[in-house]
């Protein structure tokens, strides 16, 4: 649970991306000040938010942005870490592993250089095994099972966290929180939304998703935890993508599978309980609100 300081001016890499905007917006609504450091500036700016595009796989670039930028700020309180290229299939393979482990590499060591001790990056759900063409080892989902990455793009992630429990070795008053986010959703896809007339297009990450705006949430918590050292949480949505009750697919596509604990209504199987009990992460929208525009 939050106990520690606030830190006032938080550095948002990838900030102009559907996440990072929604990542930007709430911290300057809760009284950061906010940094955007990307390739492009966002399309949708936020008032008093500065932008100085960075190419994150430029240690130099990357040194320089967390520390001192002429005429923006001279220094930086905590780094949130969301620029990556986003999903497998976007650039060749090799292409996608080098930009996004040596980005990580780059904000971690650039970061720990600054003496910035307080970083949350984006890891993934994709590092729990999906897609899920082989069966998790029982549902719901958590972190207690080591890591199950099956593409270049998942396989960064795990890099990633691995070089986190390192570089929390070498500084142990280093906080280092890795958010393994769901399929990040918005209102724009929620159009979409249920997917009950072809529940397997969704079986790849079990049904889940996250809303962006408790994606925010949720760094903005861990940004403000009094944890050290490494920690991942898988952070997704109290429901699911269906009205089909979770139970009826589980019984349809993990027949197999060792339920853990009892699967009720429109569970998600995948478990953010981690995050509640050591964040006090509690998601608070969904997309069933969507057709009122409540977002609740």
């Amino acid at each position: 649970m939050s106990s520690a300081p606030t830190p006032v001016r938080v550095a948002v890499t990838g900030g102009s991306g559907k996440l990072g905007r929604a990542v930007v917006r709430d911290l300057a609504e809760h009284g950061y000040e906010v940094v955007l450091l990307d390739r492009v500036p966002s399309p949708d700016p936020v008032q008093g938010v500065s932008f100085t595009r960075v190419d994150l796989s430029d240690y130099g670039q990357v040194l320089e942005a967390l520390t001192h930028i002429d005429d923006r700020y001279d220094h930086i309180d905590a780094v949130v870490h969301l620029g990556a290229i986003p999903a497998p299939g976007l650039v060749p393979n090799a292409a996608l592993f080098t930009n996004n482990v040596t980005s990580s590499y780059n904000v971690f060591a650039a970061a720990r250089a600054a003496k910035i001790r307080n970083v949350v990056w984006a890891s993934s759900e994709t590092l729990l095994g999906l897609p899920f063409a082989i069966d998790p080892p029982y549902i719901p989902v958590d972190e207690n099972y080591p890591v199950r990455p099956e593409s270049s793009y998942s396989l960064g992630k795990a890099v990633d966290e691995e070089m986190a429990r390192h570089f929390t070795r070498w500084d142990r008053q280093l906080k280092l929180i890795g958010l393994r986010f769901s399929n990040v959703m918005d209102d724009a896809d929620y159009e979409a939304f249920p997917f009950d007339d072809d529940p397997e297009s969704r079986s790849f990450n079990l049904w889940s998703y996250i809303d962006h705006r408790d994606g925010a949430l949720a760094v903005r918590l861990a940004l403000e935890s009094d944890l050290v050292g490494f920690e991942a949480f898988i952070i997704a949505a109290s429901d699911t993508v269906m009205n089909t009750p979770t139970a009826v697919l589980a019984d349809q596509f993990l027949p197999d599978v060792e339920r853990r604990s009892a699967v009720e209504g429109t569970m998600p199987l995948l478990s953010s309980d981690k995050a509640r009990d050591l964040l006090g992460f509690v998601p608070e929208y969904s997309w069933r609100g969507w057709g009122d525009r409540s977002g609740k």
